[in-house]
């Protein structure tokens, strides 16, 4: 399974830094970036507070895709 996300693009909506967000959401600056990067699977509390701070939902800005083509 792979992971992705949108909130490079939806921090760009709201002119936000990696660093305006993490602040935000109560993390570093890298944790961001892995996030950005894929690198770093959220919890589901940084995933919604996340979401909640880009005003977006979960669903928008985290993309899991399975590669396997199994459910």
């Amino acid at each position: 399974m792979t992971f992705k996300t949108r909130i490079k693009e939806f921090r760009a909506r709201f002119d936000m830094t990696q660093e305006d967000l993490a602040k935000k959401v109560g993390v570093r600056r890298e944790t961001i970036s892995f996030l950005e990067r894929g690198k770093y699977n959220p919890s589901l509390k940084l995933a919604h507070e996340v979401s909640k701070a880009l005003n977006t939902s979960i669903d928008e800005l985290f993309i899991f895709d399975d590669e396997d083509g199994e459910d």
